[in-house]
This record gives C-alpha cells, structure tokens and sequence, in this order.
C-alpha cells in the first residue's frame, strides 16, 4: 500500500515521522491516534479498511518508532503538547476527522476541545472518562513496573490485563515490542500513568462539553478496563455523541478476532462516511 513518508516539524520544535495514504477518489482526510507505547503499526488492521473509503494519516509520537531517531535530545512530552502536535498535523495534512485507541483519547478530547474548525466527526476507540477499580490497579502496577524498567513485568502486565483477550499470536508480537522499547519510552509511559491518574472524570468531561461536532464511542463489550458502561459517561454533556459495543470483544476490539474486525469496521465506516454515503456505496458493491 502505496504511503507519502515525510518528517513534520510540530510543536516545541519536535519532529514527528508521517504517512500519509492517499485515496484520490476521496475529499476525506482521517488521522489516526494510537495509544501509548504503541506505534503507527498498531493501526494495521485500521488502516486496510480506512484508505479504500479516505485519506489516512499515521504518525509516530516524537519518543516512539520512527519519529524517535529525529529527536536525540528529547524531553518529557506530556498529554497537552501531544494534543498541540496533534492540532498542527491536523493543520499540516488539512484534515478533516480524527480517530484515536486507548490512551490516544487523551489528547484527542484535549485537541478536540480547542474546536479546530477542520474537524467534522471523530471516532474515540476503547476509552473511557473513569479509571475504574480494574484501570486503577493496572495503572498502579504498570507504575511500578515502568520504575524500575522491568521490561518482561511490564510486557506480561499488559498481555494479562487489557491485552487478555488477544489471540496468542498478537500477545507474542505485543510482548516482543513492548519488551523491547528504549528506557526513554518507559519513563514517557510512566509519565503520562501519573499524569492520568492525577485526572479526574470532571476533567475529562470539561473537554467533552466543549466538543460540538459528531463523536462516536467504541468500546469491547468485555473491556473491563475502559467499559462500555463508564464510556456512556460522555453522554450526559456530549450531546452529538454515539455509542457502540463491539460484542465478545475486549479492549483491542478488531485485532482480537475476525468478527470483532468486522463490527468494529462496520461503525467505522459507517460513521466516517455518514449514513447516505455508505448506503450508495453499498449500493455501487450490489451492482458491480
């Protein structure tokens, strides 16, 4: 699949490792969040179903995959710069939705909450405005583990917890890159726990009240971390707000197995493309 690779200059001066997959039959544009210690390769699954419908931007964080070699000399990036950086590719790439995972929802609501004008609709992946007793404890003990750099505690905290419904093949590759990161990402994790845990749900739902454009909510039916029931929480203040679950599905949603790819596909797509949209498309596959 054909990508435009480019390094973008963003906020504090940092550099930031792009592609951007074009689909010249669409005017839409969507850029992808993923969630931390995690790459633009996480978004794997996403992206074969996003670029036939629009344009797809993937980045890396400035202390992560390919953007980290393009800055040496790195300091600790909390969830507020990474919403600025998130708003100057937005500007960069003219894009027009937006689509986070997990705790790429931080500072996608924290971005979204600042109005861009470009943004129309935004999907919000596997996250919710509370921190539960399970995300409380996984938090807690990811904390430790990221302390002391315990690379095989922290891999297997992950795989055990919001990772216990991956098939095993995926929990392998999980723990070869996880286990495998540079000291720098997990002080940036561990950064970010303690950032997080010093949030509340008010705050969170301070953001939501500031979004005005169409958000859809997708949460595993068995995601005990970021539930379907904590994530309806929005709903009180966002008010242009839709809910999905993803049935038999935990919190990686289409990576744990094939009908979960293809529900969570299904309220993509038809959100992304809006309705009427999806109902021509479909209509164009009958015929053809």
């Amino acid at each position: 699949m054909y990508a435009e690779k480019a390094v973008i200059r963003v906020h504090r001066d940092l550099q930031v490792h792009t592609w951007f997959y074009p689909n010249p039959a669409s005017e839409t544009t969507i850029i992808l969040v993923n969630g931390s210690l995690a790459t633009s390769a996480s978004f794997g699954q996403t992206l074969r179903y996003l670029q036939p419908l629009c344009n797809v931007v993937l980045f890396d964080q400035p202390y992560s995959g390919h953007s980290r070699p393009h800055n040496p000399s790195l300091p600790l990036i909390g969830k507020e710069d990474e919403a600025l950086i998130l708003l100057d590719l937005i500007e960069h790439f003219q894009a027009d939705q937006v689509m986070s995972f997990s705790w790429g929802g931080v500072a996608t609501m924290l971005a979204l909450a600042q109005r861009p004008s470009r943004i129309q609709r935004a999907v919000i992946s596997s996250f919710s405005p509370i921190l539960n007793p399970h995300m409380q404890d996984y938090l807690t003990r990811g904390k430790t583990h990221l302390a002391a750099c315990d690379r095989q505690a922290i891999a297997l905290l992950i795989n055990d917890t919001i990772g216990e419904h991956l098939p095993s093949l995926y929990k392998r590759c999980n723990f070869r890159h996880v286990s495998s990161l540079d000291e720098h990402e997990y002080s940036q994790m561990l950064f970010h726990i303690r950032q997080v845990l010093e949030l509340d749900a008010g705050q969170y739902m301070s953001c939501v009240r500031n979004i005005d454009i169409p958000l859809l909510f997708i949460n595993g039916a068995w995601d005990k971390y970021t539930s379907v029931e904590d994530a309806r929480s929005f709903g009180r203040l966002a008010t242009n707000a839709r809910f999905v679950s993803v049935a038999h599905t935990g919190h990686f949603l289409e990576m744990e197995h094939k009908t979960a790819m293809q529900d969570t596909r299904a309220a993509v797509e038809g959100f992304v493309l809006g309705e009427p949209a999806r109902a021509a498309r479909q209509k164009l596959a009958l015929a053809g």
